[in-house]
């Protein structure tokens, strides 16, 4: 920051140095995620998809769209991950009760049992990032980021650089 308040004085906002935080933050959580789960013998992508049906509740399963949705993730990349996790018996593909052309993907009792392990550890994991902060701070924080994450507006447009030719 202080580099920048003498260069570039003009861009230091009271945003900026709330999203550099937030960035640098990330990526400790982000790295203390990725520190844990090959204890657990999960990727990133298949602890995510654990998680997601576990937390959808019982009876742990989801539409493989709803849960690409959820996830972020393509319909080929699920499927892909869906395919290790039913082969480790994580997971399993059943027809929809609703519609017998759809299918579902269900945490299994070894599943349930991963996910919860792996969640609770994951929570370890980012208590560990907070350890130096007091409870009261980082309560406080959580707040203040609820507030400011209340109104989500589209990211601007990139600008664009260089020269450009009319074209007449």
């Amino acid at each position: 920051m202080g580099a920048w308040r003498s260069e570039l004085p003009d861009v230091l906002r009271p945003t900026t140095e709330l999203s550099k935080r937030i960035m640098q933050l990330a990526g400790a959580l982000d790295e203390a995620t990725r520190g844990i789960l090959p204890e657990l013998g999960l990727t990133v992508a298949e602890f995510d998809i654990l998680a997601a049906l576990r937390r959808a509740g019982e009876p742990y399963r989801m539409r493989p769209n709803q849960l690409a949705r959820s996830l972020l993730l393509s319909s080929g990349g699920l499927s892909n991950v869906v395919n290790h996790l039913t082969a480790r018996g994580l997971v399993r593909r059943e027809p929809s009760p609703d519609d017998g052309r759809s299918t579902m993907i269900r945490l299994t009792p070894d599943g349930v049992h991963t996910a919860e392990r792996a969640v609770r550890a994951h929570a370890d994991a980012h208590e560990a990032v907070f350890a130096e902060a007091s409870p009261t701070a980082v309560q406080a924080a959580a707040r203040a980021l609820r507030e400011v994450g209340i109104r989500r507006r589209p990211a601007p447009r990139p600008l664009r650089t260089g020269r450009h030719r009319s074209r007449s």
